[in-house]
């Protein structure tokens, strides 16, 4: 069974190696310096800069864009799945949540969005996906709205209570 691991940036060594996962999407803003963990092949790793932000236009942000969602959609069609699939942002609520629905949906396009969704409810009570990326992904996988209905029905997660790494099993 395919495996994401969705990590805050602070876990992201312990969850690639409690998980054995190799291949690594990072979304986090533009200044953020971090040290990739060494168990992740460097050229298995994509990293995307873009803040955590539903809209365009903030001066000094950078909101998500479909070159971003296009970018994880061809990372994950390369993914063998033989090992986890680790995906981080700072906090692990929102950028990273909405990345691994739209990497499950690449993965496997015949997955249910409404039981995906449920699934990701299930692994992260706190997770809020990011509704911009939501939104990308939905018309660049061709999901005719499912997914961002799926996420709506989910609604925003609980409130905040700490760093809390999961594994979405789709």
């Amino acid at each position: 069974m395919p495996r994401i691991v969705v990590s805050p940036l602070k876990t992201i060594g312990e969850m690639a190696a409690r998980h054995k996962a190799r291949e690594m999407i990072t979304l986090i803003a533009e200044n953020h310096d971090f040290h990739r963990p060494g168990i992740i092949d460097p050229g298995r790793h994509l990293s995307l800069k873009m803040n955590d932000i539903a809209f365009v236009g903030k001066e000094g942000l950078i909101a998500p864009q479909a070159a971003h969602v296009a970018d994880i959609i061809a990372f994950v069609q390369r993914w063998d799945q033989t090992s986890p699939l680790l995906i981080h942002c700072w906090m692990g609520v929102s950028r990273s949540p909405a990345a691994a629905l739209i990497a499950a949906l690449a993965a496997s396009p015949d997955l249910d969005d409404a039981e995906l969704a449920a699934a990701l409810r299930r692994s992260s009570p706190q997770a809020s996906p990011n509704t911009r990326l939501v939104e990308i992904g939905d018309d660049a996988l061709s999901r005719s709205g499912r997914l961002v209905t799926a996420v709506k029905a989910i609604g925003r997660g609980a409130e905040y209570q700490g760093d809390a790494p999961f594994v979405l099993d789709f």
